[in-house]
């Protein structure tokens, strides 16, 4: 009797000092919670306030629409830098998805458990590689390739949006793959199970049953590879060619965060309004790129809950 009296007593006693560290907790999380939201916040504030009469100034049209990017003469169009921002990360994406899904799937379910880890781990490692790593390889390796096909079309020897799309295929796969496996081994073995005992084949259990119940940490991957190829700046600046010209892929192309880091240190006046349209076309960007992909994984989950 009195041991479970003793016992009753030491569980209260836990609990009231459980309650004031839980409460703390609360108090932590919700603060940095609400930092996050107000970072956001004020981020996307500055953003419109800072790009918005820049825009007004030059005229929407204009800036969007126009072929010249020309400081000298105030002419500020930056059609070739978003379709050659488009064009990149779009090569990127398209290239990069399928081939990171795919080591996803032989380092999660083919792979040996030992060749896994150590592949796993160069995969984290090229992951935390600077950008200026990657585009003095790029530099290196990539553009003379590219020069060949240049030379044989004709074409002067120049850095090339092929280039560039090359240099970010390379450097979002790892941060696709890396977070593709993290997701893939979240989900249950028994998924994995139930659809073999049904007849299906490895392969077939892994695209049906196992890429789908994975499928928001892919896309959580791929909304990542998005945003770091389409932020780039120091590996696309080295290989790109940085010509504002609309977009072909053998040809110089200029990025528009290129546009933003080559010309500010010696931008003023409309010229300095102009970079910070720029940045406030970045961002809609890419925040229209987060709610598409969202919007995407949204339907496919209420599909698959029908």
């Amino acid at each position: 009797m009195e041991n479970s009296i003793t016992r009753t007593s030491s569980i209260t006693r836990k609990r009231k000092l459980k309650k004031p560290v839980e409460t703390i907790m609360n108090v932590i999380f919700l603060i940095c919670g609400l930092a996050a939201v107000v970072s956001v916040i004020l981020i996307s504030l500055y953003m419109v306030f800072s790009g918005a009469p820049a825009i007004a100034k030059i005229g929407p049209l204009k800036f969007l629409a126009g072929q010249i990017w020309n400081p000298e003469v105030n002419d500020f169009g930056i059609l070739p830098l978003i379709l050659s921002s488009v064009t990149a990360t779009g090569l990127a994406i398209l290239i990069a998805v399928p081939a990171a899904l795919c080591a996803a799937i032989f380092l999660t379910h083919i792979a040996k458990k030992r060749v896994a880890t150590v592949l796993l781990f160069l995969v984290e490692l090229l992951a935390g590689i600077p950008s200026v790593v990657y585009g003095l390889l790029g530099a290196i390796l990539i553009v003379p390739l590219v020069f060949k096909a240049q030379t044989a079309l004709g074409m002067p020897m120049s850095g090339s949006l092929l280039s560039a799309s090359i240099v970010l295929v390379i450097m979002i796969l790892p941060t696709i793959i890396s977070v593709s496996v993290a997701s893939i081994n979240t989900v249950p073995k028994q998924y994995n199970d139930v659809s073999l005992a049904l007849g299906s084949s490895k392969m077939q259990s892994i695209m049906r049953a196992i890429i789908p119940a994975a499928k928001s940490g892919i896309v959580s991957g791929i909304v990542l590879g998005v945003g770091r190829a389409i932020g780039e700046t120091m590996a696309v600046m080295m290989v790109a060619g940085n010509a504002p010209i609309m977009p072909e892929l053998l040809k110089p192309a200029r990025l528009l965060t290129v546009g933003i880091s080559m010309e500010w240190a010696y931008s003023s006046g409309l010229h300095r309004d102009a970079l910070y349209g720029i940045g406030l076309v970045l961002f809609v960007f890419i925040m229209i790129i987060n709610i598409l992909l969202s919007s995407i994984l949204k339907k496919g989950n209420n599909t698959g809950n029908k």
